[in-house]
């Protein structure tokens, strides 16, 4: 029961946090009224739509696959050699969903650009600018910097690599690879949606942007004195609880530390 309780509580968000993913390319359903306060204008089952479903099959499959590369180097046979078929699996998979969702999004899907009215140095109002719609318009940054594609290629290369690492048994090599997955797939997304944080359906003009949503100056160097005192320690404390946990653990193991209690 254990067993199915995490599996349900690890996949169901990874497969949610695509789909929220999605859902941005395709714009949420808000708009701000008079009073400047945000009016959602759809339903949850609206939030699942084919593209919003391919892009939460997307993270699902790459998460999974990260997730057996770790046990692939963490735990003994044969709890080992399962993580690299299931591994090897959602690498296939994370590549097909991949690339099919880039197809969508560079033929046929809506994206959004902005016009004018947009000022970064200026006031945070998601009111102030202008937005036009067209397909293939979250492509525009790639078009504009070339270097950008290094992130889906980096992607699909670290899913291959991953796969491939596992099959001739260099688990801790695989590992680095999936990380280079995760790193690119995030950073695709954002490298598309940029300035966008949050664009709208109802009303693209209101979408907003990194500049609409930013704090003020001195909050936001506040958060960077905390940052700087706190991120060191959180760094040092998950180095030593990870040195703790050095190591793979083995059927062997486990039967010994039975036998202590």
């Amino acid at each position: 029961m254990w067993d199915a309780a995490l599996t349900f509580a690890g996949a169901v968000p990874a497969l949610l946090f695509g789909v929220a993913f999605g859902n941005l390319f395709l714009g949420v359903p808000y708009h701000f009224d008079a009073m400047m306060r945000p009016t959602y204008t759809g339903g949850f089952f609206n939030l699942l739509q084919p593209f919003a479903l391919l892009t939460g099959v997307v993270s699902l499959s790459m998460l999974v696959l990260h997730g057996c590369t770790y046990a692939a180097l963490k735990t003994g046979e044969p709890m080992a050699a399962r993580a690299v078929k299931f591994a090897r699996l959602a690498a296939v998979v994370y590549v097909i969903a991949f690339i099919a969702a880039g197809a969508w999004v560079a033929t046929s899907l809506p994206g959004h650009h902005i016009t004018g009215g947009a000022d970064p140095l200026g006031p945070s109002n998601p009111l102030l600018k202008q937005v036009a719609v067209s397909p293939g318009a979250w492509l525009d940054n790639y078009r504009e910097h070339s270097v950008l594609w290094l992130a889906p290629i980096g992607a699909l290369i670290g899913a291959a690599l991953a796969a491939l690492l596992l099959s001739v048994g260099r688990p801790g090599l695989a590992f680095l690879a999936s990380a280079l997955t995760q790193a690119g797939t995030v950073l695709t997304a954002g490298f598309a949606l940029f300035p966008f944080l949050m664009p709208s359906s109802s009303d693209p003009s209101q979408g907003l942007t990194i500049w609409d949503a930013s704090s003020s100056a001195k909050t936001l160097f506040i958060m960077l004195v905390v940052t700087c005192v706190f991120l060191p320690l959180i760094i040092a404390y998950t180095s030593w609880v990870f040195g703790v946990m050095r190591g793979s653990v083995t059927l062997e193991h486990i039967r010994k530390q039975g036998d202590l209690y």
